[in-house]
């Protein structure tokens, strides 16, 4: 039968396992199979024989044929499909996200009836997780406003803070686009999520310093401007340690490089732009949304009953000085 010869086939050319046995306290393991002189070459298959339903043996020759054919030394398998893998990287300037749907392009517009194509590997990967960035960037941006809403205990304040990230971000984008060798991938977009609490931070030390300063009665432009001058330096210290911190990754060599560079070149010009236009814009944001949430009555209010010289603030307009102050514009004695 069939199966006697597919059996025969496999214990001569492969291996058939027959039990174990046992001599001088060691145990052997018995296998069944043709001598390597006899299965090297396929004219071997004319000298076994098989035995047939009477018992007798019967070469194989009398019940089987062969061809010579040619074929692939390794046929690759996807999903139960055959397949051809093809590797491949992006040219200069373009992104591996650009190298994907380029393929998918031509993919869709050249292959035949009944191909198909599937992305495997890092390609795979990049593709689950490309959708799932939006979803990434929107739970970070929501998790730092409840952070913020109950670090100052209201919910317009902290939009002055968030507001800032875009002005990061813009300049993480700029790297991106002036520097040819940097793409858009999955490193860059770590960099622009780490952005979210580094632009968030420069913004916290002014709006945190002028509501402080507003809740106590300081006139709102007032309030802020001191917070600018009082909050400058600290700002500056630490973008600056940041952003010194970050080199060994912009000037990466070696093996992973590309990574680093990418990864380091997208913050350092987040942090630029954060750091130099974030100071102009963030207090120009926390005006405009403290007078909206505010409201001008409830800041003429807090004004009324504000006592600079409890507050240490600069003295309102219209105050008449104190016994033994100097009048404006009279020399201090030293």
């Amino acid at each position: 039968s069939i199966t006697e010869v597919g059996n025969a086939l496999r214990t001569y050319l492969g291996s058939a396992y027959i039990n174990d046995f046992t001599l001088y306290g060691r145990t052997f393991r018995v296998v069944a199979q043709a001598d390597s002189s006899y299965r090297g070459d396929i004219s071997d298959l004319g000298q076994y024989y098989v035995r047939n339903s009477a018992g007798g043996m019967v070469p194989l020759s009398t019940l089987t044929t062969y061809k010579r054919s040619e074929t692939a030394p390794l046929i690759s398998h996807y999903n139960l499909f055959r397949s051809a893998e093809i590797n491949g990287n992006p040219a200069p300037g373009f992104s591996s996200g650009d190298a994907i749907k380029a393929l998918q392009e031509t993919a869709a517009q050249t292959l035949p009836q009944g191909y198909g194509f599937e992305f495997s590997g890092l390609s795979r990967e990049e593709l689950l997780a490309g959708g799932q960035t939006i979803y990434i960037f929107a739970l970070s941006i929501i998790f730092v406003f409840l952070f913020l809403a109950a670090l100052y205990e209201s919910w317009s304040v902290p939009f002055s803070v968030l507001l800032a990230v875009p002005v990061g971000i813009f300049g993480a984008i700029l790297a991106l686009i002036f520097l040819p060798k940097l793409t858009n991938n999955v490193y860059a977009q770590i960099g622009m999520i780490t952005l979210i609490g580094l632009s968030a931070k420069n913004a916290i030390l002014i709006v945190e310093f002028a509501k402080e300063r507003v809740d106590k009665g300081m006139p709102l432009v007032d309030a802020t401007l001191d917070a600018v001058r009082q909050r400058l330096r600290p700002i500056i210290m630490t973008s600056l340690a940041f952003i010194l911190g970050i080199l060994p990754l912009v000037f990466a060599s070696g093996a992973g490089a590309q990574s680093r560079q990418t990864l380091g070149w997208t913050v350092l010009g987040g942090m630029l732009s954060a750091t130099g236009m974030g100071i102009f814009i963030v207090p120009v944001l926390y005006v405009i949304i403290t007078r909206f949430a505010y409201g001008k009555e409830k800041l003429a209010e807090l004004e009324k009953n504000y006592k600079p010289d409890e507050h240490g603030g600069p003295p309102k307009e219209g105050d008449a000085p104190h016994e033994g102050d100097a009048p404006q514009g009279a020399p201090v004695p030293a």
